[in-house]
């Protein structure tokens, strides 16, 4: 497994435009092969702070999600929403086993 966090800082003014934006990208996203998750999660305390869980099979699910349509198009949407550049961190799964995540 190949779990990707991305941290996201979005401006006060542009915070629906994002969510729509990104909420759409996850819709499509959890559909590719080799996505086991896709999660959007917003902060309660700071609600311009997000937090994208991405959950692929291999490293290379994850390097083809950046060629698809969707992607691109959301990258491309949202990159003047943030407050700073985005932070992504990537992770191994621990527990539970890749059987799990099915």
């Amino acid at each position: 497994m190949y779990i990707v966090h991305v941290a996201v800082s979005v401006k006060p003014d542009r915070i629906w435009d994002f969510k729509a934006a990104t909420l759409a990208n996850a819709s499509a996203s959890i559909l590719e092969h080799g996505i086991a998750r896709f999660d959007v999660l917003q902060e309660v305390d700071d609600p311009g702070q997000f937090l994208l869980v991405e959950v692929y099979r291999t490293k290379d699910d994850s390097a083809r999600h950046k060629e698809t349509e969707h992607y691109k198009l959301w990258k491309e949407t949202v990159t003047d929403m943030m407050a700073v550049p985005r932070e992504k961190k990537t992770y191994g799964n621990v527990f539970p086993n890749e059987e799990g995540w099915d």
